[in-house]
């Protein structure tokens, strides 16, 4: 499962891609269509080219990137070593240094983490940040896109997988390290998906990871701590909570 480095120059190929691709679903058809004018004068000019649709393609993708005024691979890798110093700070994104899920990066370190029903990007770009390699799952691919675009801008695509789809349907394909659960990642599952679905995270979890999931939110209960404490028979269980309005039940696994 663990995610194959990619080389700086290839994570600035992907930025500069998605950002394109992001332009054109921004404008009107008719101004992709003057541009994709532009870029056919531009190739008939060069007479020593055969005029092809890939050619026609990256000319077109060129004065994109040229129109929206892209920055070049060299100001890009300033830019994201600064970005990376700031997104390794628990503070930048609203945590304190001994919150579970700062706790859980410093332990998962070099690991893998699942995060199962953000409705953020934060903990995913944080833990990445932070040489964790993370797989986010939602059945919102619009929530996944934002975490992917925002990872491409500072190089980290390679630690994160972003999938559409949810904890009934899902499987590890490797060792986690450690499990962290929004209430939402369980909601339209019945008592015993629930459960089937937490003993498979179990399995998979290398003894010391911990898995955290979320009991309440906005003050509102969301999940039983007696049903969490049953089915985590032989954990280490605590339960954390936010000041009145969140709370958190906390599993370490003890024994394989």
């Amino acid at each position: 499962m663990a995610h194959r480095p990619r080389s700086p120059r290839h994570e600035y190929e992907l930025y500069v891609e998605l950002e394109i691709e992001h332009y054109k679903e921004r404008v009107p058809r008719m101004t992709l269509l003057a541009i994709g004018d532009e870029a056919v004068k531009n190739l008939e000019g060069q007479a020593q080219f055969a005029l092809t649709e890939l050619l026609l393609c990256a000319e077109v993708d060129r004065i994109i990137k040229q129109r929206i005024g892209l920055q070049s691979f060299t100001t890009w890798r300033r830019r994201q070593a600064k970005m990376l110093a700031e997104w390794k700070r628990p503070e930048r994104w609203g945590m304190r240094a001994d919150d579970a899920l700062v706790r859980a990066a410093k332990r998962s370190s070099e690991g893998h983490v699942l995060l199962a029903g953000a409705t953020e990007e934060g903990p995913a770009l944080y833990l990445a940040a932070n040489g964790v390699d993370v797989t986010t799952l939602d059945p919102d691919e619009e929530m996944l896109d934002r975490v992917y675009s925002a990872a491409a801008a500072v190089g980290l695509t390679s630690r994160i997988r972003a999938l559409v789809a949810d904890l009934s349907s899902w499987s590890p394909d490797g060792p986690l390290n450690a499990v962290v659960c929004a209430a939402a990642a369980f909601s339209g599952l019945s008592d015993g998906e629930r459960r089937r679905a937490i003993q498979l995270l179990q399995s998979a979890t290398t003894t010391g990871g911990v898995h955290m999931v979320e009991t309440s939110a906005h003050g509102m209960r969301l999940l039983p701590i007696e049903e969490l404490r049953a089915v985590y028979l032989g954990w280490q269980v605590t339960v954390e909570r936010g000041g009145t309005e969140t709370e958190r039940f906390l599993a370490t696994k003890m024994v394989s």
